[in-house]
């Protein structure tokens, strides 16, 4: 009989495709097939590549979603926040730093009840800056009040955001919903998965988009949304929100069962892998259980009664399962990919602990190990170690170390790092040629320098051996300007290609000192490290003849997701050097579109197909929204044009040690993503600057001057001779797309005509 109910359930099953494809790409096939109203979203490792897919499939027409690019993790939130007050369906996907920085707006999002997805691909929090995956990152969402789900693999990261986007749009839940799956591991790893070949099918699960609820594009019916409340009606706002995120457990096994009739695939709220009368367990999130899942079976052929137990959904804490599971278990090894620092053990060691309590029949011994961090691998052989461990416990009656760390290392002083770059100070970089002196008529600086191969005999502020690709313009930028630069720097390199390929522990390519922080707060962070040097200085305790130069060096988008902090700075007017190298794009996290993008350009989240033609809209002119804060110094420039690139330089640090914060762009290449030939860099620079895309110009103290005119010079080009170069641009060139390719000419042209009024007039 129950051959027969099997072979029916089959016949009742929707047809499905079988495929080998990575997590990240399963979630992007969820959201197209669901086809969400909006997506907005901000690149970051490893979850990137989820927006890539579903740009890629847009292009090709197949889905309707709306991508909306943010200037960083917390517009995204918000983008999504507003999206969903509306009455969309909204979609996101984040990993690490970025939950946190949009974190604010996730209580947001749950304390007013408006449903929505995200992929969270697990990942190291910095600092130190990690990019592999653990779970330190997951543990900062479990009290934002975001339903979540977890998925061990990239079958269940799909069949998972088919069931969240069910559960957080019930009518006894109504929250947002979080699905967590490992980064690299689960994310990038391409395994054997099924999906739903008709869409329609995956449509008619998940039912038409709720409208029974309060929504701000409903004319008919204006509402209120996020009023401010005092004590009194927050707690029953709080309550509320508490029993719908509970409700969403009943709510979860309903629509899981309506699931596994139509795929054939349970996710009952605990994988329990052997636990009917296991003796010794480990509890595990996500792909570390399908790893144990394996010494489960070695153990098992010894005569060892031993288990495994995930959970597929943590918020709600499912309690009473875990209580269940434990009932025969005399020691249970708790594993997590992060820590609660100074709590004795990480999260979900406490809420197995705080279960187990309940249940005064239980005398299960838990022992907590954090391992994992940063990506380190799992292996079979780390199971049975957790195992070994928890038959130890059962064995004496008690566990030697409740909790502890597994993996790590002892450090031993002859293994102490040994300096490979001797570091270089103040004198080593004065050539003693570069003359500043200000011009009391005019108000500006002249500078003369010598013959470039005069500063030749400057060492290098970046050693050589770093991990930079073939062809990269931000190092020979870089060193160029920094030829300008005379004595000491204090260097903050914020996230990017710059930071990323120098300074791989145990080893730095920076001969002076340098800072990271992370995108969004460069300014901030060197502008108190500014002040700091300048007050311990004022008061006698740094002994310091010569100021040093304070130089944030920032790319890579980072003038996008750091641009409030950058304005910050800049009109607190701090003594330092804000400079950026522009390569057009999220470069270190694959190429993807950055405001500095021009219109028409392809990168990886702005693809080129039937439907769209790369980037929509045009570049940001970041030179000139920071000379709007009134500093004292703003410049362009190029490695093409190094004399103008060095006294350039020069001035910006006598504005940064005399007056203020001073704002410098240069372009550089990235033969990589522009898909442009290594050999080419300086000719595509030039070229940038006599098509006058990229100008090259200053603002000192308001007044602004072009200093390379190629109208003057009689060397102006079209701006197709420098869009040839670039492989990102070709398409830009055929006929049918030139209409863009006239409106990109216009705007251009248009800029181009406006600095030139500049130049003319000192009051504009």
């Amino acid at each position: 009989m129950a051959m027969i109910e099997e072979k029916v359930n089959e016949a009742n099953r929707a047809e499905q495709v079988v495929t080998f494809e990575s997590g990240n790409e399963m979630a992007a096939m969820a959201a197209a097939q669901i086809n969400y109203h909006i997506m907005g979203y901000f690149p970051i490792t490893p979850s990137t590549e989820v927006a890539q897919y579903l740009d890629q499939m847009r292009s090709r027409g197949e889905h309707d979603i709306q991508l909306i690019p943010a200037d960083g993790e917390h517009g995204s939130a918000g983008i999504c926040y507003g999206a969903a007050v509306a009455g969309a369906r909204v979609f996101n996907a984040t990993s690490a730093n970025g939950l946190l920085y949009m974190i604010e707006q996730l209580p947001v999002q749950s304390g007013t009840r408006f449903p929505m997805v995200m992929n969270l691909v697990t990942r190291s929090v910095s600092g130190p800056l990690d990019i592999r995956g653990d779970h330190s990152d997951l543990y900062y969402a479990l009290n934002t009040g975001w339903v979540i789900l977890t998925a061990r693999s990239p079958q269940a990261v799909y069949d998972m955001n088919m069931i969240a986007l069910k559960i957080a749009e019930h009518a006894d839940v109504r929250l947002p919903v979080i699905v967590a799956y490992d980064g690299f591991f689960t994310s990038h790893q391409k395994r054997k998965v099924e999906y739903f070949k008709d869409r329609n099918v995956v449509q008619e699960f998940v039912g038409e988009c709720p409208t029974d609820y309060p929504r701000a594009v409903d004319l008919h019916n204006p509402v209120t949304i996020g009023a401010h409340m005092n004590g009194d009606d927050l707690i029953n706002n709080n309550y509320q929100q508490s029993e719908a995120l509970y409700n969403s457990s009943e709510v979860y096994k309903q629509i899981t069962c309506e699931y596994a009739k139509l795929s054939g695939r349970e996710y009952p709220i605990l994988d329990l892998y052997k636990m009917e009368d296991a003796e010794v367990a480990l509890f595990l999130l996500n792909s570390a259980a399908e790893t144990a899942k394996d010494t489960v079976d070695k153990l098992r052929s010894k005569g060892v009664k031993a288990g495994v137990i995930s959970p597929n959904m943590i918020r709600p804490f499912p309690t009473e399962e875990v209580k269940h599971a434990l009932r025969g278990v005399k020691a249970l090894l708790v594993g997590e990919r992060a820590d609660s620092y100074g709590a004795n053990g990480p999260n979900i060691t406490h809420e197995v602990k705080s279960a187990l309590q309940e249940d005064r029949d239980n005398d299960t011994i838990v022992l907590s190990r954090v391992f994992g961090v940063g990506g380190k691998d799992f292996f079979v052989d780390d199971a049975e170690a957790f195992f070994n461990e928890a038959i130890s416990a059962v064995e004496k009656g008690y566990a030697d170390k409740v909790f502890d760390y597994y993996g790590h290392i002892k450090g031993y002083p002859e293994d102490s790092l040994k300096q490979a770059i001797k570091p270089m100070h103040g004198e080593t970089f004065k050539s003693g040629l570069i003359k500043v002196t200000e011009d009391a008529e005019t108000n500006k600086l002249k500078v003369k320098i010598p013959p470039l191969r005069a500063l030749t005999s400057k060492p290098k502020r970046i050693a050589s051996g770093h991990g930079a690709c073939p062809g990269c313009g931000i190092f020979s930028g870089l060193e160029l300007f920094f030829k300008g630069i005379e004595g000491d720097i204090v260097v903050l390199f914020q996230t990017g290609c710059a930071y990323v390929v120098t300074t791989a522990y145990p080893y730095s390519s920076h001969k002076q000192t340098m800072i990271h922080n992370l995108f969004q707060n460069g300014p901030a962070t060197l502008s108190g490290t500014a002040e700091a040097f300048f007050e311990m200085k004022r008061r006698g305790e740094i002994d310091v003849a010569d100021d040093v130069t304070f130089v944030m060096v920032t790319g890579d988008g980072g003038m996008d997701i750091g641009m409030g902090s950058a304005i910050g700075t800049a009109l607190r007017n701090h003594k330092i050097i804000m400079l950026e190298y522009d390569n057009e794009g999220y470069m270190n996290t694959g190429s993807q579109m950055s405001y500095s993008t021009p219109l028409g350009h392809m990168t990886s989240t702005t693809g080129v197909g039937k439907i769209q033609s790369g980037k929509a809209f045009h570049h940001k002119d970041t030179a000139q929204i920071m000379a709007a804060t009134n500093i004292p110094y703003v410049f362009t420039g190029t490695e093409a044009f190094p004399q103008d690139l060095v006294k350039k330089a020069a001035k910006a640090q006598w504005y940064a040690q005399n007056v203020g914060t001073v704002y410098g762009k240069i372009l550089i290449t990235c033969p990589l993503n522009w898909k442009s030939e290594d050999r080419f860099g300086q000719k595509i620079m030039e070229a940038a600057v006599h098509s006058c895309f990229f100008p090259l110009y200053e603002i000192e103290r308001g007044e602004t001057t072009i200093t390379y005119n190629p109208d003057t010079k009689k060397k102006r080009i079209p701006l197709t001779d420098w869009l040839k170069f670039m492989g990102k641009t070709k398409h830009l060139l055929k006929e049918e797309n030139s209409e863009m390719l006239s409106e990109f000419e216009d705007e251009v042209e248009r800029r181009w005509q406006r600095l030139k009024a500049f130049n003319d007039s000192p009051y504009l």
